[in-house]
């Protein structure tokens, strides 16, 4: 099983209410992610970059590690 560190941004929309995940976005690395987020956050409820392990056989992501947050996001870990 091989893993490679991936950047990620993740922005947040409300919805009736609930806060619910836009499209993921990715990243060539931790300070473009940071910038992205940064660009994205007047758009929406909240944004937040993360680097997570993905699985390059699988494609799955664990150890969601974040980087920087702007405004209301959900906890990946409680997910």
């Amino acid at each position: 099983m091989s893993s490679a560190e991936k950047f990620i941004i993740l922005p947040y929309r409300k919805n009736r209410g609930n806060l619910v995940p836009g499209e993921m976005r990715q990243a060539s690395n931790a300070v473009s992610a940071e910038k992205i987020a940064s660009a994205m956050s007047d758009r929406f409820v909240g944004v937040a970059a993360y680097a997570v392990m993905v699985d390059e056989e699988t494609g799955d992501m664990t150890s969601p590690r974040l980087l920087v947050k702007h405004g209301e996001i959900s906890d990946l870990n409680a997910a």
